[in-house]
């Protein structure tokens, strides 16, 4: 079986000043490196940052994108499989769909491309969408589960 994917890409606007270096920005970071060893359905530590990152306000901005079937936002619905910073404020986000089916296939890639554009500090904006390996609900964080009245 081949893996498909589909990149976007985007040219952030110039910002009037560089984002300060710190540890946070450090060379790329991935959050599929710190979900690594999380359990299945549990947040990385990205998400509890400072807020100050660009990995941390990336995460910010997936978590106002929503998959209109379903009131979870979609990183709490395992839908980001990775998040990658670099140093040069180039930022590309891996991520799938419930299904390759899914009405939004088409619009939600594009959506999150523009939502990560828009950050401060955002060069350039990548979304590779994936179908390897295939979304299931075990991907889903507690919260997700939660809300869904699956717990």
């Amino acid at each position: 079986m081949t893996e498909e994917t589909s990149t976007a890409t985007s040219e952030a606007p110039a910002t009037t000043a560089p984002e300060p270096t710190t540890p946070d920005s450090a060379p790329s970071t991935s959050a599929a490196d710190s979900l690594s060893t999380a359990a299945p359905g549990s947040l990385s530590a990205v998400a509890h940052g400072d807020g100050t990152s660009i990995q941390d306000k990336v995460v910010e901005a997936l978590t106002t994108v929503f998959d209109p079937e379903i009131p979870v936002n979609i990183y709490e619905l395992g839908l980001i499989y990775d998040v990658d910073v670099a140093q040069d404020g180039e930022v590309t986000v891996t991520m799938t769909l419930t299904t390759p089916h899914c009405p939004v296939a088409g619009s939600l890639p594009g959506e999150v491309q523009d939502k990560i554009a828009a950050i401060e500090g955002v060069k350039k904006a990548h979304v590779n969408l994936v179908w390897e390996p295939p979304w299931t609900p075990e991907r889903m964080s507690e919260a997700a589960k939660l809300e869904l009245g699956w717990l």
